[in-house]
């Protein structure tokens, strides 16, 4: 698919590798729809995906809440007269132990910090993948969904949650491309590893030392790699039902 005016709506698209991607696409040409929750920072993101030649909006959107979801896709097919293109990026981290002990203390990891991850990482995918192909079925739209799955989806120590969030896009993002398939819309992944975005930043330097020195590139991976994973999947036609993993040769 040529990216050229094509419409592409990005879930937490207001930062980190959201961000990235958009506006990676919109140096392409794409039309950028970008979804999240805070307004300043969607305004920012919009206003530097213009500035890379793409056209962009905002839209407030949370994912995990069907309503909001159905009432974003119909408003960004409305606003642009097409889909043909998602990235379901948004995500949110509540990592702990399942149960941990410490000090003579038993704690567990509650209910609400399980549900909210999935809530977010994994239905809130379902959401915008179903509505988002059924209104391109209905538009007679081509096109990709991207995924992003993780690293942590073989399984990652204090992210129970998480990391049976990301397994589940990663299956489900062979499911729909099975599926949509026969109307023109391919579905594929990227299992990113450690990347350098806000989250990272934010950690202690003997940290990060110690994660880089366990990644055989002895880097972290750059945002911008993120995004040029995203655009071969939307450019390459035959490319479905698969998971890029970008990880620096890291496997958990």
């Amino acid at each position: 698919m040529q990216l050229n005016d094509k419409t592409i709506i990005i879930t937490g698209g207001c930062q980190g590798l959201g961000r990235a991607m958009a506006e990676y696409l919109a140096a392409k040409g794409a039309r950028l729809a970008l979804v999240d929750l805070s307004p300043e920072k969607l305004d920012a993101a919009v206003a530097a995906c213009r500035a890379a030649g793409g056209e962009a909006r905002a839209y407030l959107c949370n994912i995990a809440n069907e309503e909001q979801v159905m009432q974003m896709v119909d408003q960004v097919a409305k606003d642009f007269g097409a889909i043909n293109g998602l990235v379901n990026n948004a995500g949110i981290l509540r990592d702990g132990l399942t149960v941990k002990v410490k000090d003579g203390e038993l704690s567990t990891l509650s209910l609400a910090q399980w549900q909210a991850v999935i809530d977010v990482n994994l239905t809130g995918v379902f959401l915008c993948t179903r509505e988002v192909a059924a209104k391109m079925i209905e538009l007679g739209n081509r096109g990709a969904i991207v995924n992003i799955s993780s690293i942590s989806r073989a399984g990652n120590m204090g992210q129970a949650n998480y990391s049976a969030a990301k397994a589940g896009v990663a299956a489900d993002t062979v499911v729909w491309a099975k599926e949509l398939a026969r109307y023109g819309i391919r579905v594929a992944a990227i299992a990113p590893g450690f990347i350098e975005t806000e989250m990272t930043a934010s950690m202690r330097p003997e940290a990060l030392d110690k994660m880089t020195a366990g990644i055989p590139l002895k880097r972290m991976g750059k945002p911008a790699e993120i995004a040029h994973a995203a655009t071969f999947i939307f450019e390459n036609d035959y490319f479905t039902g698969r998971i890029l993993e970008l990880d620096g040769g890291l496997r958990l």
